[in-house]
């Protein structure tokens, strides 16, 4: 497995509960500032196999952007019952975005 992939599987397992990251910040805190698409590939192919929080991770706009109606219902009831509160389909990244030290 490649070092950006590792890394990028570990930031998302360290994403608490309760708050989000996006993929482009995931990208960069990775190593790869312009890694965005890549930590989607990753999210979207290693998931289930890591058994990762990928309702967590959002677009840089806070939007959830997943275009399967389950899949999204899915996404919006786990934030939901996180505590996250979310309004015309847009997380506040000031308020719940999480930064990794």
């Amino acid at each position: 497995m490649e070092p950006f992939t590792q890394e990028v599987i570990r930031i998302i397992k360290s994403i608490p509960e309760g708050k989000v990251m996006t993929y482009g910040q995931i990208g960069k805190a990775a190593g790869k500032a312009r890694g965005a698409r890549q930590v989607s590939r990753i999210l979207h192919s290693m998931s289930k196999k890591h058994d990762l929080p990928w309702h967590r991770v959002i677009s840089a706009d806070g939007r959830l952007k997943i275009k399967d109606e389950t899949t999204l219902h899915e996404q919006l009831e786990r934030l939901y019952e996180e505590g996250l509160e979310i309004f015309d389909g847009r997380v506040d990244l000031e308020v719940y975005r999480y930064e990794p030290r």
